[in-house]
């Protein structure tokens, strides 16, 4: 398995600060995405965010699913 592409790495780092921000753990997350009809388990979660490898869809529902409604791409 190859390294992380830069976007990759962007796409995990947003969604794991943002976790952080909302003081949120994974098993948070997976409730509230199963909340929202998004099926998941906790390690595919951690899995996906490790690898940074997961949809733009992904992360819009786990952006939906924490309450989060602006992302910020710069410094």
């Amino acid at each position: 398995m190859g390294e992380k592409t830069d976007y990759e790495a962007l796409a995990a780092n947003l969604l794991k600060a943002e976790l952080k921000r909302k003081g949120m753990t994974y098993g948070q997350l997976v409730e509230r995405l199963n909340a929202i009809g998004v099926d998941e388990k906790e390690v595919n979660v951690r899995n996906k965010l490790s690898r940074g490898k997961f949809t733009a869809a992904f992360l819009l529902q786990c952006m939906t699913a924490v309450g989060t409604t602006t992302l910020r791409l710069d410094g």
